[in-house]
Formats: structure tokens, sequence, C-alpha cells
């Protein structure tokens, strides 16, 4: 094990170092107004209570009345003021600070210059100075004030920064915190005049907030999956971790490479993945000017789309599905991008096939087969880029009646918003309180719906003046259970309703079977909701969750649900953070401690729960820019006209791939549709069952399902094809299958035919998960 090794001397160095040097922790924002400064001085204010030696410098308020109420009775040390032309700027006063000697410095504005002849030149040099003298720092941040985004930033705003820092100030803080506010919300404060003191107001344009709020968190979720992939590395776990995903494209030095490479780059925006390229070169070949002049333009593209690149010799082509999935296996690629294959039957069966010696060997890895679309396109070097025609404007047209109807109940439906967290005791529950607060201080009729505050202190403290509607008391299986009281809660009327734990479900007996649907309820009774939701709770997540935790998530919501969000928002806690909140006794009780550090509070867990949830909120981000302005989307439009194709078996795995496909015709806005193909003569209960559950979750994820009865063992991937063509498919989906050496006598594997036949499509093999698969692990 990783810690039985003997330290360096310069590791030992460097621990040494750590014990006299205080902490950094940053607060992390998309723009000024997002609440950093707040969470800051609040976090201050905790320290305080705990006992610890806490002071400010160098705060701006903004003279905005919740700041200022934070900022309370810390004690301040004196800034240097000074002007630069006709604007006043606050320095660090690094005597006084260290002749007071606090044990944690609040400081705001980590990207700050600081006055001509001050002892350093910017506020990151005195912060560092601070650390190494044993004072801890919490400081502040705007994203686009980072180097590493200030260009991309000024690229979608045009407004550039006064003063940036390096981006690895980040990796080098023990915390990171992102303070994740949804466009509304700032637009909220602007128009109720508590943000006057914003230096541009050009950022707090709604498309400016929304794009630098995906920056954010996906910059987090960058920051937060390195950090997962160096705990998985100590702790000698092998293979992804299910929270992002990794695309591999096995190119080639030929006129397709560059075609491979261009989809890759486009399946990686849309899914929020990194790629990687590799080549495959035979020894035994003599280098060509053909072969150098395409190596030469594939490297250059490589370099363009910001891509890994790595290049592999072989002595044989038999050995690129073993070297292809070795590579694969380290660097944790989750998917495999590559061409669909010319050879002829009888050419496979001579010279042997590397897509069926992939899909023999592989584990864990999904492996995408692109469409040859040649015949029909001509064969380039780029693919050329295809204007999406816009539907006719039709501004005279007369609606209907129903989209009349349709457009009336929008409008007098509730609003929607959801707070999100990685894990219990990120603070949901406490912030929800908090908002229903400030909106009663607004005159805004607001009642608890349902909220569990678990005992802590801190959430019950900001139940404040809210009321809570009574709970309703149902009898199930013997015992009393205690459920929201919807009735009760349409007939009090109010105009906005705090709910807790979006993915609960009701005793039996209840009103509706999940709280979902009671929420439902309410957004069309015209009340509007605010609630919260753990990142583990998505269906479509659950089959990532099970391989993350190994645990199985009983208590689900639909994707579709969280979609009628008119809002939702982050709330960010580092896992170290939520660690010591557990040992604390903050989230659950003494006698669960242990039990919870042991299972689902485990780092690797956290860090990875933490890395969906921004990753999940990002992509959120980005659909609602694409929907306000076409060109908003970070990731790219998506150029295709895409119909997703999935083909399930009875076998457990099919939810798994009904999820996939879900969670691929979400990110390229598509149509999909779910088949299954009824053998002859299978009749079995059993396999009916499995085809009501199958169709129950495409119905919740809102796909379409269909089954086809009376075809003959033999046809199967006939009968797939053929639906799949008339439906016009783009994609097909179909999970791994491992049919032993008699079945494959006796009948040709569906996936073989479908790779033969379907050449003009493109087909994903969803790959089966073995959690135990080590690296260099051979086939039996």
């Amino acid at each position: 094990m990783a810690g039985y090794r003997r330290q360096t001397p310069e590791e030992l160095l460097l621990s040494i170092s750590k014990i006299h040097r205080g902490r950094l922790k940053i607060y992390v924002g998309a723009v000024s107004g997002s609440g950093k400064t707040y969470h800051m001085l609040r976090e201050g204010q905790t320290l305080k209570q705990q006992g610890i030696d806490v002071a400010v410098c160098a705060v701006s308020t903004m003279r905005r009345p919740e700041t200022v109420e934070q900022l309370a009775d810390l004690e301040r040390i004196p800034s240097i003021r000074w002007m630069k032309g006709d604007v006043e700027k606050k320095d660090l006063n690094l005597d006084a600070i260290l002749e007071r000697n606090p044990e944690v410095l609040l400081v705001d504005s980590l990207a700050h210059e600081n006055r001509p002849g001050a002892k350093f030149p910017t506020r990151r040099e005195d912060i560092r100075f601070l650390l190494s003298r044993g004072i801890s720092v919490i400081t502040t941040v705007n994203v686009y004030e980072l180097e590493g985004v200030k260009e991309q930033a000024q690229k979608l705003t045009g407004i550039a920064p006064e003063c940036t820092v390096p981006s690895d100030l980040l990796e080098i803080a023990d915390e990171v915190r992102l303070i994740d506010v949804s466009p509304e919300t700032i637009l909220n404060r602007l128009s109720e005049g508590r943000l006057n003191n914003v230096k541009d107001p050009e950022l707090l344009k709604r498309g400016n907030v929304g794009k630098l709020r995906e920056l954010a968190l996906r910059l987090m979720a960058e920051g937060v999956n390195e950090s997962l992939e160096k705990y998985r590395e100590e702790q000698g776990f092998i293979g992804p971790s299910g929270a992002s995903e990794r695309i591999l494209v096995a190119a080639q030095y030929h006129i397709n490479g560059s075609i491979y490479i261009r989809r890759g780059q486009q399946i990686a925006k849309r899914l929020g993945g990194d790629l990687q390229v590799v080549v495959f070169t035979d020894a035994s070949q003599e280098p060509t000017k053909e072969r150098e002049a395409f190596k030469k333009s594939i490297l250059k593209l490589v370099e363009k789309v910001g891509a890994g690149f790595r290049e592999i010799t072989i002595t044989s082509r038999k050995q690129v599905p073993r070297a292809l999935i070795r590579y694969a296996m380290l660097i944790n690629a989750t998917r495999i991008v590559m061409g669909h294959s010319k050879q002829t039957r009888t050419e496979e069966l001579r010279q042997g096939s590397i897509a069926r010696s992939l899909l023999k060997h592989v584990r864990n890895i999904d492996v995408f087969f692109m469409a040859d679309r040649a015949e029909h396109e001509g064969e380039r070097v780029l693919p050329t880029k295809r204007a999406v025609p816009k539907p006719p404007s039709e501004p005279y047209r007369r609606l209907s009646e129903q989209e009349v109807e349709k457009k009336i109940e929008r409008i007098r439906r509730g609003r929607f918003k959801v707070y999100i967290g990685a894990a219990p005791g990120a603070g949901k529950t406490y912030m929800m309180l908090r908002e229903g607060n400030d909106l009663l201080r607004k005159d805004i009729d607001v009642v608890i719906g349902f909220a569990e505050t678990h005992g802590r202190p801190d959430t019950e403290a900001q139940i404040g003046k809210l009321a809570a509607m009574p709970r309703l008391k149902v009898e199930a299986n013997g015992s009393q259970a205690e459920e929201m009281d919807v009735a009760a809660i349409l007939a009090r009327n109010p105009e906005v309703v705090l709910i807790d734990n979006l993915a609960h479900r009701n005793a039996p007996g209840s009103r509706n079977m999940h709280r979902y649907d009671d929420i439902r309820e309410l957004l069309d009774a015209g009340i509007s909701v605010i609630a919260t939701l753990n990142v583990q709770h998505l269906e479509s997540l659950k089959d990532s969750i099970e391989k993350i935790c190994g645990t199985t998530v009983t208590e689900t919501v639909p994707d579709q649900v969280l979609r009628l969000a008119d809002e939702m928002e982050l709330i960010d806690v580092a896992p170290s953070a939520l660690q010591e909140r557990l040992k604390e006794g903050r989230i659950y009780g003494p006698d669960k401690i242990e039990e919870k550090l042991a299972g689902a509070f485990k780092t690797g867990n956290l860090i990875a729960l933490r890395e969906l949830a921004l990753r999940e909120i990002a992509d959120d981000v980005d659909e609602r820019l694409e929907a306000w302005e076409r060109n908003g989307s970070l990731r790219g439009p998506w150029r295709r006209h895409e119909s997703i194709f999935v083909a399930v078996t009875t076998s457990p795995n099919a939810e798994r791939l009904i999820r996939r496909g879900f969670r691929i015709a979400h990110r390229l806005k598509a149509e999909w549709h779910v088949h299954y193909v009824r053998t002859e003569g299978d009749r079995s209960e059993t396999c009916t069952k499995r085809i009501e559950e199958m169709k129950a979750l495409v119905d919740r994820l809102g796909g379409r399902f269909e089954t086809q009865s009376g075809v003959s063992g033999n046809h199967v991937a006939d009968a797939l094809l053929a639906k799949a063509n008339e439906l016009k498919s783009t994609q097909i989906i179909l999970g791994q299958s491992r049919p032993g050496f008699w079945q494959r006598m006796t009948r040709t594997p569906v996936i073989d035919t479908i790779l033969r036949e379907g050449r003009h499509m493109d087909v994903l093999v969803v790959a089966d998960f073995n959690p135990n698969m080590a690296l260099g692990e051979e086939d039996e």
C-alpha cells in the first residue's frame, strides 16, 4: 500500500513546512454579487463562535445590507487606502496584520494589484507571505480573474479583468469552494438595487452571467477530477471513476483520420469530457511521403482541438485490439471512438476482425463505431459545417386554442427552484430556509411544506419566522409515517412553499406516489416551490452512482422533473469540509459517524459526487444558454439531426442502456426510441414483467418504447436494423454480449450483424461493468 512507503527527504521537509504554514481557502464566484464575500464573512463568524481568533482586512461589503450584517463584530485591521486615478483602493497592512497575528485573516479580492512601492506588487504575494508566517487566509476571486480562464471569458463577454491571478493558485489552496448563483438571482439582486457598486455592469447581463457561471462550474469540475484521479491512483484503483467522460479516438494517418478526431471532439464537448487521440503505426511498413503529410495534418488538428496524443508502435495488425484496450485503461478512458470496418465477411474470417476482438476483450469501456458516410458525402480531410435550417417565422399566425391554453398554463404555473448538493450536510436545507426568510422580509407569503433539519442547530436557526405546515400522518404497514400535507397547502394557498428531499417516495396511501408528483400538483396550482435534491438521486445518474459508491439508489427523480426547474443552484462544499462537519456531529448523530465515514462519506465517493454535481449543473447551464441565444452554448451547437435507437433485452443491463440512451439523446437534443424484440414462443410472465418495467422507465425519462413480437431467434438483428432504418436512426445503442462457443457456432451474434449491416449508422456498444477489473487482466 502507498501509505507504508517511506517518505523521501524532500517529502519530509514539505510535510514539516506544511505544519507551520497557514491554511488557504478560496471562494470562487462567476461574477461580483454572487455572494463570495457574504459566505466568507459568515464562515468567519462561525470560526469566531468556535473560539478561533479571526480578523478582517481589506474587505469590501459594497454596502450590501446582508453582507454588512455578517461583518458585525468581526475585528477589523485597518487597510492602507490609496487612489488609482479616481478609484479608491485598499491594500493589506502587512505590518499591522503581523503585529496583531490572528489565526485566520479574511481578505477580499485575491486578484488585486498593490500600490507602487508596496512590499509586494500583488495581493496573492501578500497572502503567500502571511501563510508562510502561520496565518491562515480565506479570500475571494471571480472566475474571469483567473489567468487560465481570462482569454475565454473575454472572448465570450468582451470584458477584460483589471488584474488576474495564476490558475495554479487554486491547486495550492487547501480548500476551494464555488459559490453558485443562477442568472435569475443575480438579476433580481440587481433590480432590487443590491448590486449598485459593480465595476462593470456589462458582466451582469443574463447571457454573460450564464457563460461565466458555466466556466466556473467546469473549471471546478476539472480541478475536482484531477484530485479524484490522484486519490484513486494513491488508493490503487484501476479504471475510470464514472464521474466524467474521457474519449479516446483511435485514428490513423489516413484521409479519414481527421474526421474521426473531429467527431471525437464533438462527442467530448457534448458529454463534457476531455479528448485523447491514439495512432498505431506498423513498424514493418516503410514511411511514405503521403503518410508523413497525413501525420503532420493530424498533429496540427490534435493541437488545435486541445486533445492529448500518443503514437504506439506495433509489429502486427493483430496487436491493435489488446494495445488499444491497455492504453484506454491506462488513461482511464470511458469510450473508444473508431471507424467501422470495411472488411467483407470473408476478409473478417481470413484476416480476423479488430472490432470483434476488441469487443471480446474490452471491459468497463464503451466502444463507439463511427458511421461510414463517405459513400453519400464523399471523403474529406475535415468535415464541412452544415447549418441547421431555422423553422420559418410566423409572427402573424393566429394561435390555436390548445396553444393559447398551453401558454396561459405556463404563465399561471408557479416558479420552481432547486438547490442541489453532492451529499447530505452540504447546506441545501440551510440555503432554502434562508431564502424563505429573505422572501418573507419582502412581504411574500412563504411557508415550510416539509423541511428536515436533522436537529442541526445552524439549520434550525434559519427557520426564523417561517411558518411550517402541519404534517399528514399516514398509516402504512402497521406503522405511522409523516408526509407533506398537499391538500392543506393547496387550501392555505401560499405564494411560495419550501420542500426538502425532492426524491422522497411517499408512504403507501398518500395522495401521490412521489414527492415530485406533489410538487408538480402545487406548481400547476400556481404555487411556487423551492426544493432540495442530492445529485445521486437523479434517475439518469443511477448507474454512475452505483459504479462510484457501490450502492443502489432506491429513490430517484426523473430528469424531466428537473428540467421543469426555472432555476437550479449548486451548494458546493469540499469533501474535507463535509467530513469535518460529519466528525463534529453536525450531519448525523455520534452513533452513525464511523459508519458514514467508511461508506457514503469516503473521500473518493465525496470527490466523485462533487464532480458529478458540478458537471450536471454546468450541462444544465449550457442547455439554458443555448435556449437563450443560438450561439450561446460553450460546447458549441450540435449541427446534426440525431435520432437515437436503443436495442434492449430482458437482461439486468437493460436499465443501464435506457439511461445511457436518454443522457445521450438529451445532450444531442435528439428523439430517442427503445426497442425490444420478443422472439417466437417467448410468452413467459417473467418476460412480460420485465417489458413492463422497461417501459415504465422509458416513460419516466420521456422516450418511446416499442415491442416487436414473433421474430425468430436468428433474425433479431435484422428486425432491429429494419426498425432503426424505418425510424431514420443515426445511432444504435446496444449492450455488450459475450456468447459462448456453441452459441457462436449455431447463431451469428446480434452485434456482429449490426456492425456489418449497419455501417451507415453510428453504433455505440455499452460495456458491462466489472468493478474488480485490473489493468492487464486477460480473458480466460
